[in-house]
């Protein structure tokens, strides 16, 4: 009778067994599965089996650091001898039927000397990963380019010499419950707040999903509202974004296989933050913070307010601009709101074609599809090129987000809005607006108001946010994050000159 994964453990100890009968359930377990190896020696009168799935170790290892030892041993076999004498110091034992099966699916080998009550695993998986590389989403001018990879090894060893403190904590949860997932809830505990924490864990531990296929996905079932248009969990490829973060008091999560890192809490304007602007001058810093809080806000409004001047509003343009305006539009056959919708879902489509084609071409299918496309347009009669260029700034004003998820958001938000607006004019537009500031108020990222610090008001953290100061001024975390340890450093000692003889 074949057996098959339970929950309840108590009931999965299958031992003392016999050799031929655990060799049978195996196969009942993995039918029709030739790389798994099942092998079967003899010795003093005992019989010994080790398994496990030939692809998923390291041979070398098995072969001299596992079978050599164990055939060429002169004392029996019992469970605590081969513990003591095979070098792999990974070596542990389990009784249970679960572990046995999810320890192969793992890379594992197992040792099991018959009618013994336990058996033995070793940890000798052979993990293919790949080196390390530049982030490709999130690049970079300034600072590390170092991005994670699908290893959580090789990611939680990034991290550990990035934080070098006792402080820093890597609490493992697994999710999945048919393929079980390793995620690793990362806090600095003296400085995360334990409500961030504890929620983080509940929902992680609540999930009831049969996998999660990467980081970004499992965002998409803890964030507080799985129905909301924008990202509430910021997700990032480069480490010092994600230490940073980590560092200032927000709680990080690692998935196995993922290449990527979430954030939380975020709000809506640490999507627009970028560990570049920490490696600036401060001036520098916090201007780059102002063109992207203004590119945001123009990629939202200027096709919109485009579409509602020309349909209702001509009073509103200087009269040079709206004869050159009107000589553009001499030739269009549509409307103004067919013709933006029609030139955005143009520039949709470049942009979708350029990410999904190889990385040479993508960039050439941009570029010269986007002259060629707009000129010819123009030329035919189809748009103006008045609108060309709005509608090229706003896409432009789109990209300048940091967080990709972000941006595609705002290219989403214009569409709805682009349609109010040729509707029913700037009524429309500021209608559109209001409904999507009320929506931004009230959404939360592990309970902190999505807007924070400028919903709630809160003026001492404006630095942490709109703009820098120099790092000897900013000595405080900000206070949105509800951070145990609001204090960095010493204002006080950080100000002071010394001199080489002090």
């Amino acid at each position: 009778m074949r057996k098959r994964f339970r929950t309840n453990k108590q009931s999965d100890s299958i031992f003392p067994i016999a050799i031929d009968e655990l060799e049978q359930l195996l196969q009942d377990n993995f039918p029709n599965n030739p790389d798994l190896v099942f092998s079967k020696y003899h010795h003093h009168g005992k019989k010994i089996a080790v398994f496990y799935i030939s692809y998923m170790v390291e041979i070398d290892k098995v072969e001299n650091y596992l079978l050599e030892p164990l055939l060429s041993m002169e004392m029996d076999w019992t469970t605590q001898t081969l513990l003591n004498e095979i070098p792999v110091s990974s070596g542990k034992t389990t009784v249970y039927l679960d572990d046995v099966l999810n320890g192969i699916l793992l890379g594992k080998v197992f040792v099991y000397i018959e009618q013994e009550k336990e058996i033995i695993e070793y940890i000798l998986s052979n993990k293919e990963k790949r080196s390390l590389e530049k982030a490709e989403t999130e690049s970079l001018v300034l600072g590390p380019k170092v991005a994670f990879t699908e290893s959580l090894i090789t990611n939680l060893n990034i991290i550990r010499w990035r934080i070098r403190s006792t402080d820093l904590v890597l609490e493992e949860i697994k999710v999945g419950k048919k393929i079980p997932r390793e995620v690793r809830l990362i806090y600095m505990k003296s400085v995360a707040n334990e409500t961030d924490v504890n929620t983080m864990r509940q929902r992680l531990l609540d999930l009831d999903v049969d996998d999660i296929e990467d980081s970004v996905v499992l965002s998409q079932y803890i964030e507080d509202s799985s129905s909301n248009l924008f990202p509430q969990l910021d997700s990032t490829e480069l480490p010092d974004r994600f230490t940073y973060s980590i560092t200032k008091g927000k709680v990080g999560l690692l998935v196995e296989n993922s290449p990527s890192g979430i954030v939380a809490p975020a709000t809506l304007f640490s999507f627009l933050e970028s560990t570049e602007d920490l490696y600036m001058k401060w001036q520098a810093g916090s201007f780059l913070r102002l063109v992207r809080f203004l590119a945001m806000f123009f990629s939202i409004i200027v096709t919109p307010g485009y579409v509602a001047v020309i349909t209702y509003h001509y009073e509103v343009m200087p009269m040079q601009l709206l004869l050159s305006v009107g000589e553009s539009r001499a030739s269009v056959p549509f409307p103004p709101l067919l013709e933006a919708l029609l030139i955005e879902f143009m520039i949709e489509l470049l942009r979708e074609a350029g990410a999904r084609l190889p990385t040479k071409v993508g960039q050439t299918m941009g570029i010269v599809g986007g002259i060629v496309i707009g000129q010819a347009a123009v030329q035919a009669g189809i748009t103006s090129n008045i609108l060309i260029i709005v509608v090229a700034m706003s896409a432009l004003a789109s990209f300048t987000s940091p967080s990709y998820l972000l941006g595609t958001t705002i290219r989403l938000i214009r569409f709805p809005l682009i349609f109010l607006s040729g509707i029913l004019g700037f009524i429309g537009l500021i209608f559109g607006i209001c409904l999507l500031i009320i929506h931004l108020l009230r959404l939360t990222s592990l309970g902190t108001p999505y807007l924070a610090p400028l919903y709630p008001l809160s003026l001492q953290d404006f630095n942490k946010v709109f703009y820098r100061l120099p790092f000897n001024m900013d000595n405080k975390r900000a206070k949105f994050n509800r951070p145990k340890d609001i204090v960095r450093y010493s204002a006080k000692e950080a100000k002071r000159k010394r001199d080489i003889d002090e």
